[in-house]
Formats: structure tokens, C-alpha cells, sequence
């Protein structure tokens, strides 16, 4: 499978290296760049060269009081060390990132380390220590800690991971977090920790929890089809503009589920890309949806694998 890729851009901002960024005149002002900080462990130049001391040099170098968004990449060995060791240095230096509205955790590619292999901590401390943080994101689920927790700010989150456990889904489920617009949710496969069942996220589809939610994404998952099926009468599709589906095994079944459930006109999107539809149902879905204005997205179809039907499906991330 291809892991995920570099953030390109976050917070609204073009992504930029720290580490690759040159002299005074050529570096970008502080609030213009979602700054990615991550060292290089197995480079020539920066061997174990700690993320401590590149964070204080990013501190010393651009105006933490004018950063609006950071990258936390690879912060050494990321299947030895867990994220605690970048939080708490952000954390340490709240006092400085004044402005700081946005923070992703685990920017690695599938280069540096397989998804699975990123060792994560609980996040939610970020957002005590950032009450002002409107956008949030994290990949990796391994050892990933997100108790119920209360941030008043919080538009977006994001958490991508070949298996996301079912005790983050409903931390983040029982959260309070009045201001949400965007959830995105990577759900993954079993044999990689992703034990998530439709159940879990009864109370998210019951349309309850976040009252200002219109992007939905409950992604990546071996039990698309499953997820789809209940969408088709779940309340929250009607406060949505965006469901996005994608990356995961959805199939026939769960595209006529959708079709045959509650209207979906009223989609601005439907993102269904990477998935496992025939070409009539993918037709139907379009004939359907396309002349409402709908913009759906059924790109990257696959076939499973060694003709093995509905159990050769996968995802697009797992490892």
C-alpha cells in the first residue's frame, strides 16, 4: 500500500522545511508558512542530531510569536521514541507561540517511517496547552491517547492511521467541542489496531454531538460498506456538505445502500475515490447525484486482490 505523503500545505499555509530554509531574506516571514520542525536520524549531516536542539533553533531563527502553524515531523526514531518528546517541547514554549492556531503531529512519509511505526502519545494535551488552536491534526494510531476532552476553538481535526482504536474514536466522539466544522477519521484495518465498529459511531451519526459539522470523512476503513450503510438514514448527513468515503473497500453494496437511504442532493461532495464500485454502479451513483449539482469523486477504482471478491479489498493505508 503507499503510505501517506508530506503535508503540501496546513493551517492555509504552504508547508516549508525549517531546515531547509536559507538566510534571513530568503526565509518566509513567520505567519506566511505552516513550519514543518523534523530532523533527519539517519543523514550524514544531522545523525542523531536531537529534535530539541532543531526546535530551539527554529525558536531563535523565525518569530515564534508570529507562527500560526506547525509541522511536527520526524523527531528521531519514531518507532522508538513516541510523540511525547516534541509535545511537551511546544508545550514548554506556549509562552512564545503566541499565535500559534494550528499544529499537525507525525508529518512522516512511508520513507521514513510505515504509518503503523509512528509511536504516538496523548495528543490532547496540545490542545489544553493551545486554547486558541482552530485546527488540529495527527498521524499514526499506534499507542495514540485522546481522551474525551473540551476545547471551545477547534474547527478541524484530523487523525490518519492504518488502524485507529476504538478508544480514540470515542474520545474524540465524547469530546466538546462546540466550534467543530471538519472531522476526519483514517480508520484503518484490524490487523493494525483498527477495531473501530459502526456502534462506536452511533453517537457522531446521531448528528448530536457537533452541531456545526458539515465535513465528514470516515475514511480508509475495512468496514466501508458497513460505515455507508448506516449513513444511509444516520441524521448527521443532513447538516453535511461534504462526506467523504474514501480510501477504503467500498463496494456495490455500500454505494446502493447510499443511494437507496436518505436524499443526498444536498452534497456539495461526495468523495468516493480509491474504491471497489463497478462501472454500472459507479453510473448510478453519478446519474444520480451529478445532475443535483453534486460533485462526486469516484476516481482510482481497484480490483481485489488474486480475484478473491469482497475479501480481496483494501485500503489504500494500512502498514
Amino acid at each position: 500500500m503507499y503510505g501517506a505523503q508530506h503535508l503540501h500545505e496546513f493551517g492555509g499555509l504552504p508547508a516549508v522545511d525549517f531546515q531547509h530554509t536559507g538566510a534571513e531574506g530568503s526565509r518566509p516571514a513567520a505567519d506566511a508558512a505552516a513550519w514543518r520542525v523534523s530532523v533527519e536520524p539517519y543523514g550524514d549531516d544531522d545523525r542523531d542530531r536531537p529534535w530539541a536542539d532543531e526546535f530551539a533553533d527554529f525558536l531563535g531563527t523565525v518569530d515564534p510569536a508570529g507562527v500560526k502553524a506547525l509541522i511536527i515531523g520526524q523527531w528521531g526514531e519514531a518507532y522508538e521514541e513516541n510523540s511525547s518528546v516534541p509535545i511537551d517541547l511546544v508545550i514548554a514554549a506556549a509562552d512564545r507561540l503566541t499565535s500559534l492556531e494550528a499544529v499537525f503531529v507525525g508529518d512522516l512519509e512511508a520513507e521514513q517511517a510505515e504509518i503503523t511505526w509512528i509511536e504516538q502519545s496523548d495528543v490532547t494535551a496540545l490542545l489544553t496547552a493551545f486554547p486558541g488552536l482552530t485546527e488540529f491534526g495527527v498521524r499514526g494510531g499506534t499507542d495514540l491517547v485522546f481522551p474525551p476532552t473540551k476545547h471551545e476553538r477547534l474547527r478541524s481535526l484530523t487523525i490518519q492511521a492504518g488502524g485507529l482504536p476504538a478508544q480514540v474514536v470515542r474520545g474524540v466522539i465524547d469530546s466538546e467541542l462546540p466550534a467543530l466544522e471538519r472531522l476526519d477519521l483514517w480508520l484503518g484495518v484490524s490487523a493494525y489496531g483498527g477495531d473501530t465498529e459502526v456502534a462506536d459511531l452511533a453517537p457522531l451519526l446521531s448528528g448530536t454531538r457537533f452541531p456545526r459539522l458539515h465535513h465528514l470523512g470516515l475514511r480508509n476503513s475495512e468496514v466501508q460498506n458497513e460505515i455507508a450503510a448506516a449513513l444511509a438514514s444516520a441524521p448527521v448527513v443532513a447538516q453535511l456538505r461534504t462526506l467523504d468515503l474514501s480510501n477504503g473497500t467500498l463496494g456495490d453494496e455500500g454505494a446502493a445502500a447510499l443511494l437507496e437511504g436518505q436524499p443526498l442532493t444536498h452534497l456539495e461532495v461526495l468523495d468516493l475515490h480509491h474504491h471497489f464500485l463497478t462501472e454500472a454502479m459507479e453510473q448510478r451513483v453519478r446519474s444520480s447525484l451529478e445532475p443535483h449539482g453534486v460533485r462526486v469523486d469516484l476516481s482510482e477504482r481497484n480490483e481485489p486482490w488474486d480475484n478473491r471478491g469482497a475479501e480481496g479489498r483494501y485500503t489504500a493505508v494500512s502498514e
